[in-house]
């Protein structure tokens, strides 16, 4: 038997103070941690760590704006719903730094292609600076992006799966295609492709490296293989990476093709029930799409290795002793 509509508000309701107050304490946290540890002397020499580390900082930024109206929401609080410069500044706030943040998070995968590539001019693109000069190109162009919502967004529409919406056709239209492409889609395509060459060029580099350890054995020759091997950190950072880039794939695609569904068939066009499950669903992959936003820490305590979980322990060591010492 399918549930009423009123049993799915009400489980709505229970998700919304539940679910995204434990993606809240768990996504703020673990977020947290993420920059406290990336921001260790072992990590941010690594450009590949200083971009985890502002992604970070931006996911923090997008959680701690985004999902406090989700938990309201659950008690028919939520003041994006009837305020409009707080219905505004919350979309430009959270759908700008989750673009930032998974746009960052491509650049990662383009900074371990060009670290791992056998071409020494290419492994010298990889350093900090630029990398500094590219967080800051996708900082301004995210922010230019959705400054439209400025102006697109109000409060008190009645015809959309939230209150808090785009006021006319043509806005939300603009807000399904930048979301899908621009801080889905493209960027997610860019993970997967220099993913790919990043691990083609990693299984070159160990061929390269057996072929050079079997001339040296045989024509007794020094051969230095640096060059042609990554170092443990960068094997770690890939790691990291590529669960990150799995997962943000699983996470992230719901929502656009949700918006999109809606957009093609608004609310109104169908019954009641079904009303009820286009706005059921659309808060469902609202809440997935925050956890994209929370998993990090997560990710590379788990994959990152000794390294990364080295560092934090450091990290609670030192905070520790400096507790016992005051």
């Amino acid at each position: 038997m399918a549930p009423s509509t009123d049993s799915l508000k009400y489980t709505l309701e229970q998700l919304n103070r539940y679910l995204a107050l434990a993606i809240f304490i768990f996504g703020s946290l673990g977020n947290i941690l993420n920059c406290l540890v990336l921001s260790q002397r072992k990590l941010r020499s690594h450009p590949c760590a200083s971009i985890f580390l502002v992604s970070s900082f931006l996911s923090l930024i997008c959680i701690l704006i985004g999902v406090p109206p989700r938990i309201l929401a659950g008690w028919n609080l939520d003041p994006t719903n009837t305020i409009n410069i707080a219905c505004k500044l919350h979309a430009f706030i959270v759908f700008s730094t989750r673009t930032m943040a998974i746009w960052l998070i491509a650049l990662a995968t383009i900074d371990r292609w060009l670290i791992s590539s056998t071409q020494v001019h290419r492994r010298q693109m990889s350093n900090i600076e630029n990398v500094k000069r590219a967080i800051f190109i996708i900082v301004i162009l995210s922010s230019i992006s959705y400054s439209y919502m400025l102006y697109c967004y109000e409060a008190n529409i009645t015809d959309a799966p939230l209150s808090c919406y785009g006021k006319t056709e043509t806005c939300r239209l603009v807000t399904d295609l930048m979301y899908t492409f621009v801080t889905t889609a493209i960027p997610l395509i860019i993970m997967i492709i220099f993913g790919v060459l990043t691990v083609v060029n990693v299984r070159h580099m160990h061929s390269r490296v057996h072929v050079h350890y079997t001339v040296a054995s045989v024509a007794r020759i020094p051969v230095t293989v640096r060059i042609a091997k990554l170092k443990t950190v960068d094997h770690k950072l890939l790691r990291m990476l590529i669960i990150q880039i799995l997962l943000l794939v699983l996470l992230s695609i719901p929502q656009p093709i949700q918006e999109l569904y809606i957009t093609l068939k608004p609310l109104g066009s169908g019954s009641e029930y079904e009303n009820a499950v286009q706005v059921f669903l659309y808060n469902i992959e609202l809440l997935i799409a925050f956890i994209a936003n929370g998993i990090p820490f997560y990710v590379y305590t788990l994959a990152g290795g000794e390294i990364f979980r080295a560092t934090f322990l450091d990290l609670m060591k030192s905070a520790a002793e400096k507790l016992i010492c005051k």
